[in-house]
């Protein structure tokens, strides 16, 4: 009786939108006006201990066992409970536990394998072409995955005004699209930084196949350990997510520190607006060490660390339709996934993509774009954004 209780308090204070949920015990109960949008079975009891001590862990986990199934759109339901001010999502009664994190070079090693050396396999099913596994940029209504992403590579780079026979340094170069493309389009001489062995060994393939050998070089090493060399661009994407909180500050002094004076960077990375956050389910699963910084907070290590801010760009609705897609594309392939792994990944990772989109649909995190310059000069880049559109159509 006081489990059912609880439950019926804590779910009906979770979600803005009408839900049905079936119980374990054969009763059902709809939360909310309307017919359900959505419907919530629990085939058993989730401890309530578990609950209170963190319910992102306790829920994500019992829907990865099939203790919880859900009917209906995971990420609609998650929009609603981001944006109810008393869910379980915000309310601090069920955020009690966070997993403790570390973030020495080492445990950066460790924690970007468990997500990124799952293999180059399970990536190609679902990603674009392109293997590129940051949020896209529609310019187009009708833009395919594909060419969003190409056109986010451009966009990235025609803001650094790129002059040809200059170096740029990418940090956490993924699968070398974007470094690639400098070095081929842009005439750049490229260095990439991973931390993820399948990753280095495609760019170092893809560097040999398209015979990019004096212009392109990939090295497997964290963005501490660089020393004293420095570049006439940075960009770095989907990077400082992985730092650590306790180490954003440094990740933006190793910035300064590898350009060249009056040299520019491009930061491209998932923030929040209203402050600094992790999530328990995310860390122990997904990205293990994440931490997704606030607006201001990288604002402030960014001016602490001799930087400056020359434009600053929001593309938190173009994630959001980019992991719609991806969630899309890994569903067409969800026997392959479940084959190469079993239901509980294949639960996990649908989960995860939902909740991504849930996440940027309800303004929860941003993904925003820092154009830095070390130096207020920042090698006369244009006064307006013309060179950033001009090849853009």
């Amino acid at each position: 009786m006081l489990e059912k209780t609880f439950y019926k308090t804590f779910l009906s204070r979770s979600f803005n939108i009408p839900i049905r949920v079936n119980y374990w015990d054969g009763s059902s109960d709809v939360y909310g006006n309307g017919d359900p949008q959505v419907t919530i079975t629990f085939h058993k009891e989730v401890p309530i201990k578990d609950i209170r001590k963190n319910a992102s862990i306790a829920l994500g986990e019992a829907y990865m066992d099939g203790t919880i199934d859900i009917d209906g759109s995971i990420e609609d339901l998650l929009t609603s409970a981001y944006e109810t001010a008393d869910s379980f999502f915000h309310n601090s009664k069920f955020i009690k536990f966070l997993p403790k994190q570390k973030h020495t070079i080492q445990e950066s090693k460790d924690d970007i394998a468990k997500h990124y050396d799952v293999g180059n396999d399970f990536y190609e099913l679902w990603l674009d072409p392109t293997l590129t596994y940051s949020a896209a940029y529609f310019e187009h209504e009708d833009d395919t995955l594909e060419q969003a992403q190409i056109n986010k590579v451009h966009h990235i780079i025609q803001k650094l005004d790129p002059q040809p026979g200059k170096t740029l340094l990418d940090i956490g170069c993924g699968w070398g699209t974007l470094m690639l493309t400098a070095a081929k389009e842009f005439g750049l001489k490229v260095t990439g930084i991973t931390l993820s062995h399948e990753q280095y060994d495609l760019v170092n393939q893809r560097i040999k196949d398209e015979g990019l050998q004096d212009v392109a070089e990939v090295r497997y090493e964290d963005y501490r350990e660089l020393g004293d060399e420095q570049w006439d661009y940075i960009t770095s994407v989907g990077m400082f997510e992985h730092v650590g909180e306790e180490n954003l500050g440094e990740y933006f002094e190793r910035i300064n520190h590898y350009l060249k004076d009056d040299g520019v960077a491009l930061i491209h990375g998932i923030t929040r607006q209203q402050g600094g956050a992790n999530n328990g389910w995310l860390n122990k699963w997904i990205f293990p060490g994440g931490y997704v910084p606030g607006l201001v907070e990288n604002i402030q290590h960014i001016i602490e660390n001799g930087l400056q801010l020359d434009d600053l760009e929001t593309l938190r609705r173009h994630y959001q339709r980019t992991t719609e897609i991806w969630d899309a594309n890994f569903n067409e392939h969800r026997a392959e996934v479940e084959n190469m792994f079993d239901d509980q990944f294949v639960r996990m990772w649908d989960l995860y993509l939902q909740a991504c989109a849930a996440s940027f649909k309800s303004g929860n995190i941003d993904v925003m774009q820092f154009l830095l310059t070390k130096g207020a000069s920042g090698k006369g880049l244009p006064m307006t954004r013309e060179h950033i559109y001009e090849s853009e159509s």
